[in-house]
């Protein structure tokens, strides 16, 4: 079976975060295919690399960091929803006029087509928070 996930929430607001970890996790361990992550609302903020959780706190966006880098997960993290939060790839602070950039290893940044694009091509879309 092909997922897709949507997460709303970001990492330390709202258990959502580590729920759709764990769900995104258990399909990969069980062998199904994970199509797609895409971050929106609050969630995008599970892509940023400045987060500094406490030492003895989990470190979400590295968590998925790893997924994508293990299992070639596609990480995406609404642009709008992205820019409202301060949160920029290379090409979008460059495009900005921004002298840094803060996504995490694994995320790219896109637009809703790819939530879409998504909804289209798996067999289920899981969504994570409100």
């Amino acid at each position: 079976m092909k997922y897709g996930i949507l997460v709303n929430e970001g990492p330390y607001q709202h258990q959502a975060s580590d729920t759709a970890y764990q769900f995104a996790k258990a399909v990969l361990d069980k062998g199904h295919e994970l199509y797609r992550v895409f971050f929106y609302h609050d969630g995008v903020n599970n892509g940023t690399r400045f987060a500094v959780p406490p030492q003895d706190d989990r470190k979400i966006a590295e968590l998925w960091s790893q997924m994508a880098e293990a299992h070639g997960t596609d990480l995406v993290v609404c642009i709008a929803a992205a820019q409202r939060r301060g949160l920029l790839d290379e090409g979008e602070a460059k495009r900005q006029g921004k002298d840094g950039n803060n996504i995490a290893p694994g995320f790219r940044i896109s637009g809703l087509g790819q939530l879409i694009e998504a909804g289209i091509q798996c067999d289920r879309l899981v969504v994570f928070g409100d």
